[in-house]
């Protein structure tokens, strides 16, 4: 299976050079014209890396950077930021604050990006089979096959309800918003969309799939959702 980039400009021609030559270079692509755009594509999208100007319109690069490596689902996914000349150092080290994983000055070198990219996707690559498979009591999630096993059978799960339940189990003890698991499953700006039905109804349906192992999926009146 190919690797994916997300890659994020607001450059329509810089974007469809990037697109064009990560893919002559063995990459699936998907793009977005600025951060907001991003965010919602990345659940669904699964990108491996994400590569993303710093100036954009709606949301520029830095707070898409500390966006996704606050969402528990997507925390993983190794950011490249695209900077131009006026970006100063200390924007830089805010933005390894935001959890940036290293940067390319414009106008770069595509060969230096996609070798930047290249040895990302190896470093991520290790660290994914180390936590392929995880375990919590009765539940095997298996992180890369994107399915799980309740007492070693096999249980069907939607994408969202796989996602729903890893960000669960990642956060055991902790009361997880509505907002929170709209923004880290769904990939949703709650300042555009807050419909907790959303969440309600995926839970419901979560806990009916997984049978016993549901009721440790806990409501907290007038916040959330945790995981016992």
């Amino acid at each position: 299976m190919k690797e994916r980039a997300l890659i994020v400009d607001d450059d329509p021609e810089l974007l469809g050079i990037l697109k064009k030559y990560l893919e002559n270079h063995g990459l699936e692509t998907i793009t977005a014209a600025n951060g907001a755009e991003a965010l919602a594509a990345a659940p669904s999208g699964k990108p491996d890396i994400i590569i993303t100007d710093v100036e954009m319109p709606r949301m520029d690069g830095f707070t898409l950077c500390r966006r996704i490596k606050d969402n528990k689902v997507l925390a993983d996914i190794p950011v490249i930021i695209m900077t131009g000349k006026k970006v100063s150092e200390a924007d830089h080290l805010s933005g390894y604050g935001y959890g940036a994983d290293d940067y390319v000055v414009k106008p770069f070198s595509y060969a230096l990006l996609l070798a930047k990219v290249k040895a990302m996707l190896r470093r991520a690559a290790r660290g994914k089979k180390k936590e392929a498979v995880k375990k919590k009591g009765d539940l095997e999630l298996n992180l890369e096959a994107r399915t799980i096993k309740i007492k070693g059978k096999p249980v069907k799960l939607t994408s969202k309800e796989f996602d729903l339940l890893h960000t669960l189990t990642a956060n055991p003890g902790r009361v997880l918003s509505l907002n929170s698991l709209l923004e880290a499953v769904w990939g949703y700006n709650t300042a555009d969309y807050n419909d907790p039905h959303t969440v309600e109804v995926h839970v419901s349906n979560l806990r009916r799939k997984i049978g016993a192992f549901g009721k440790r999926i806990k409501a907290v009146a007038g916040h959330g959702y945790k995981f016992e």
